[in-house]
């Protein structure tokens, strides 16, 4: 990877050196995803089977259902091996109980004497859970997405994966409690989510990480008016960056990069160290390791778009992770909780030389559906919140509209909202009477 020195950069040259993959934006990106969704839109189920034949070879007209039947998901879970059943098991144990201790608690208090306010949560009725698929079907993030819906307590949970789905996909989902597992995957899918097919339910809200069409489109349909269907935050290609000092080991370094750079040719990797000597070292780990790799072309590509940036000390390390607003940190220094103190921007911190971001993507129990692109600077990481809705809930006694009620019809007469100022003075007039 190339190495800047960060207070070498002018400021124009200290941002170009943050920026994200060049092979984001394509302009034609949102004009080709449209069309798809267009299509979904209007001709459903039709319209799906030609997709899953055209994007994924898939014929989908030798299949009886999109969806798959009980035995599909039986046959489909028995050719999954026990080795990989039992690491299934010990990942959803862990998910589950650092999500099960995310539990909302509600809140009720009186704010002033007979004004009593309420904050509620109840889960989201319908969520559409996407599952990539392709060269790396992510087996990880049907856990990460069923069992918090799971444990919200979405009534209905729809999960999409294109076809054919990988039989370890199905396995995890069916043990996550999920029954509805539909062949779909691509822009196509987040369409069938929002707008419902024949087949498809439309859900409240879509879930899950994707390639860039799956990412356009679940923006297209979150802001159209055809459908009301949110999505989980803003994402795009994998990325990692990793705060390193003199002491930190050059070969666990380089496999983090590559263990992100793997993910897809627009993924991003970034090294931020104050020792020129490790930066070298690390150049040299990922060179041999990458040529051991079987998707060592992939992760070639990403490579060019990354860097390692050299830095005076750990706080301006900190700095720079801050500003690039990473969706993977890893803190390989010999004080990471000091580091970790300066920290305010990243979607998933990962602390010390024995976490690799690895065992966050699959088994320690935090969730790996995190905010890319820089938007860990606002948005934060799935958690079971995302899977509920909260309300707010107020309850007066005469007593607290006696004792509310002339601030509130101030603040109405100054915003000249006289209907307002009328709903509380007919009802002060009322307990005059």
């Amino acid at each position: 990877m190339d190495i800047l020195t960060w207070a070498a950069l002018s400021v124009d040259e200290q941002k170009a050196a943050l920026q994200r993959s060049p092979l984001i934006g394509d302009s034609g990106l949102e004009q080709s995803v449209r069309a798809i969704v267009d299509a979904v839109a209007s001709r459903g189920d039709a319209a799906l089977k030609e997709f899953n034949q055209k994007f994924d070879g898939f014929n989908s007209a030798n299949i009886d259902s999109l969806r798959l039947s009980e035995s599909e998901i039986s046959a489909a879970s028995a050719r999954v091996s026990a080795e990989l059943k039992a690491a299934i098991a010990q990942a959803m144990a862990n998910i589950d109980v650092f999500h099960s201790a995310q539990q909302f608690r509600p809140i009720d208090i009186e704010t002033q004497a007979g004004v009593r306010c309420e904050l509620r949560s109840e889960p989201i009725e319908k969520v559409g859970l996407y599952i990539p698929g392709g060269s790396a079907p992510l087996i990880s993030t049907v856990m990460m997405l069923a069992l918090p819906a799971k444990i919200a307590g979405c009534e209905k949970r729809v999960l999409v994966s294109p076809p054919p789905i990988n039989d370890a996909i199905v396995y995890a989902a069916n043990a996550c409690g999920i029954t509805e597992i539909y062949q779909v995957g691509g822009a196509q899918a987040i369409a069938a989510l929002a707008f419902g097919t024949e087949s498809i339910p439309s859900v409240d809200k879509i879930f899950g990480p994707g390639n860039r069409y799956v990412t356009e489109a679940k923006r297209l349909v979150s802001q159209d008016g055809r459908c009301t269907v949110s999505i989980d935050m803003p994402a795009g290609p994998s990325e990692v960056l990793v705060i390193a000092d003199s002491d930190a080991n050059a070969q666990f370094i380089a496999a983090d990069l590559l263990s992100q750079a793997e993910h897809g040719p627009d993924s991003q990797v970034i090294l931020v160290t104050d020792s020129e000597p490790l930066a070298q070292a690390v150049n040299q780990a990922l060179a041999s390791q990458l040529a051991a790799l079987p998707r060592q072309e992939i992760a070639a590509t990403a490579l060019k778009g990354s860097r390692t940036i050299l830095v005076k000390d750990m706080q301006e390390a900190a700095l720079v992770s801050n500003r690039y607003g990473p969706e993977h940190l890893i803190i390989q220094t010999r004080f990471p909780r000091d580091v970790l103190n300066h920290i305010r921007a990243a979607g998933s911190v990962f602390l010390g030389a024995y976490t690799p971001e690895s065992v966050g993507d699959y088994a320690s129990g935090t969730n790996h559906v995190l905010p890319t692109y820089g938007y860990s600077r606002a948005v934060s990481s799935l958690s079971l919140a995302d899977f509920s809705r909260l309300f707010t809930v107020q309850e007066l006694s005469a007593k607290g509209l006696l004792g509310l009620g002339q601030a509130v019809m101030t603040l109405a007469s100054n915003e000249l909202l006289d209907a307002h100022k009328n709903a509380v003075a007919i009802r002060l007039a009322s307990l005059k009477d």
